[in-house]
């Protein structure tokens, strides 16, 4: 699909994981480009590249305070997203995804922008379906030590599709599916950063449940193409971006144990609260109508995220 320019973006949590590859991209395009950040899981040297050039400007703001700004595009990010963080405050979660969201329909509404909600997979809860589409409404624990990001996130959704129905507000909602790459947190919790580190500090690697829990994975370059392509897209959604190749975390475990030291041994704990046993998209609609599906297989997309952290750890010896 062929991106179609707008004049300034504006993107929520754009010093994060996801955030700054998206300024990357549109910087590279040639597009002005707003990060906003409260610098919670942020982090200024993800974006640090593009201070200075007259095309961004960085502004350390939350969410969940109203902002007046002069903008085309929203791309709404902002949210911690893994467990560790969503859960160290889980009321500022619930907060960001409900107050945050509210904040930049308004602002949307007053600059006539076009609005991208950063939805997740977690919506759909511990699935009773399976692979997820997205017209499965879900089954999520609204009161479990998930719940302030599996409900907030859904609230979320809530909104945008009230602002669309009641105000003309032009939006889309993608719900991404676990996603790795370069710029991870190095402590964020997640399972394939988890794993990394452990194997590269000659660590067991730890697994949570018997290890035969689903998870997709999608590569972050897979995941902006992806983005890029549903704020491009006419249709509302919402609309899964995520890969739909199926791996238990402990086939997981085995190839990153298998790429940096075959030696480690696994340690089994127990499994969190709530914690979904299966986790696969259907990308049918996005293959349609957005002729997107991911390029890059788990492979590779390790080999460059073992790469990022190795990397890491030699910069900071």
């Amino acid at each position: 699909m062929k991106y179609k320019p707008s004049n300034r973006n504006l993107i929520t949590g754009g010093a994060g994981f996801l955030g700054s590859h998206l300024v990357d991209r549109l910087m590279e395009k040639g597009e002005e480009v707003i990060c906003l950040d409260n610098y919670f899981t942020g982090r200024k040297k993800n974006i640090e590249q593009w201070i200075g050039n007259p095309r961004f400007e960085l502004i350390r703001h939350d969410v969940t305070e109203p902002i007046t700004l002069e903008i085309d595009r929203i791309w709404h990010l902002a949210c911690p997203a893994s467990p560790i963080h969503y859960q160290s405050n889980p009321i500022k979660t619930s907060k960001t995804s409900f107050l945050g969201t509210y904040n930049m329909l308004g602002l949307a509404k007053r600059a006539n922008a076009k609005l991208l909600l950063a939805s997740t997979s977690e919506v759909y809860g511990d699935p009773e379906v399976h692979p997820q589409p997205e017209s499965y409404w879900g089954s999520v624990n609204p009161i479990g030590i998930r719940s302030c990001y599996d409900e907030g996130k859904r609230i979320a959704e809530t909104l945008c599709f009230d602002y669309q129905r009641m105000h003309g507000i032009e939006i889309c909602v993608m719900r991404i599916f676990n996603t790795y790459g370069p710029r991870m947190m190095i402590d964020d919790g997640r399972v394939v950063t988890n794993f990394i580190v452990q194997a590269l500090k000659g660590k067991s690697l730890t697994i949570y449940g018997d290890g035969k829990q689903t998870r997709s994975f999608c590569y972050v370059d897979d995941l902006i193409d992806g983005m890029i392509n549903v704020m491009n897209w006419e249709g509302i959604g919402p609309i899964n971006i995520g890969n739909p190749e199926e791996f238990t975390i402990l086939e997981l475990a085995k190839l990153i144990r298998a790429k940096i030291n075959p030696k480690l041994e696994f340690i089994f704990k127990p499994l969190p609260q709530d914690d979904p046993m299966q986790r696969r998209p259907l990308i049918q609609k996005a293959i349609k109508h957005l002729n997107w599906s991911p390029k890059i297989n788990l492979e590779k997309g390790l080999d460059e995220t073992i790469l990022y952290f190795k990397n890491l750890d030699k910069n900071s010896s």
